[in-house]
């Protein structure tokens, strides 16, 4: 059972209370010992093996940041500073992928110039759209459109020119960039998945189109992290675990990706996916 909060020196706020502050007081005829706040050391670890599984999971799919985010959180940070310290991991994580599959013979870089154009311009719009809808019924709308992304991705992809914009569907396919590009600048969070689903439909397989998506990825986070910088809403301590793990799991993640293929790929998308639209939508 746990006591009541041990008061503060001023005998009005509870140390409890404090952000990453665990004391507890015995209670009334208790036998229970005043519990430590979480050691620096074992918050960083835990960030860590956070980040590196949320880093896996990036790399194949997309929506790892639904785990280190709210760790983040849960340690202490205020939920600006979180999201700011969480995209130094994301973006050493999708510079690492990037490299690993140019060492695998996938070089994503060519390829992703194409779509960067509408991408970011869908990003200042989409920041825009944010400030002047409700930030609930726009992940509402997001999270239905995310159930209709396991279409592509349930289909074996038919072998086809690896260029996701071929010149007859130049137009379509810039409006479907443009869109995610819109929802990466309001909300962020699983874009990766939408670029996924999206090259899968320009006939890419799961495997090049990870290889795309991180550098798409990885470009659009190294414009939003020096806002945060400049904003103060960067923790440094915590986002170095955040580099180690989301670099190691960059890694791993993408020579899983090319050794597994797409027989790996395609479960670990659709549980993103589901996971993803169940949290957007406001089911847990």
């Amino acid at each position: 059972m746990l006591g009541r909060p041990v008061a503060s020196r001023d005998g009005r706020t509870p140390l409890a209370a404090r952000p990453g502050d665990f004391r507890f007081a015995a209670a009334p005829g208790s036998t229970a010992t005043n519990r430590t706040p979480m050691d620096e050391t074992t918050k960083w670890l835990i960030l860590a093996a956070g980040a590196l599984a949320a880093g896996v999971v990036n790399t194949l799919a997309g929506g790892g940041s639904l785990l280190t985010v709210p760790l983040l959180v849960f340690m202490g940070l205020p939920a600006t500073t979180a999201n700011g310290t969480n995209r130094i991991g994301v973006l050493f994580q999708n510079f690492v992928s990037t490299m690993r599959f140019r060492k695998e013979g996938l070089d994503g870089i060519r390829q992703a110039l194409p779509v960067l154009i509408p991408v970011l311009v869908g990003a200042a719009a989409g920041a825009l759209v944010a400030s002047r809808m409700s930030a609930e019924i726009f992940r509402q709308v997001f999270g239905v459109a995310m159930i209709f992304l396991l279409i592509p991705m349930l289909r074996h992809s038919r072998p086809r020119p690896a260029d996701p914009l071929e010149p007859r569907s130049l137009f379509v396919n810039t409006l479907v960039f443009f869109g995610i590009g819109v929802y990466g600048g309001a909300i962020q969070a699983g874009v990766g998945l939408f670029l996924i689903a999206a090259l899968a439909r320009s006939g890419l397989d799961l495997v090049r189109a990870n290889a795309i998506k991180v550098v798409i990825i990885g470009l659009l986070t190294l414009v939003a992290v020096p806002i945060f910088v400049l904003q103060g809403q960067v923790d440094w301590r915590l986002a170095s675990a955040l580099v180690v793990g989301f670099g190691l799991g960059g890694e791993l993640g993408a020579r899983a990706a090319v050794r597994g293929g797409e027989r790996l790929i395609r479960p670990v998308l659709v549980v993103s996916v589901l996971a993803m639209a169940g949290r957007m939508l406001g089911l847990y």
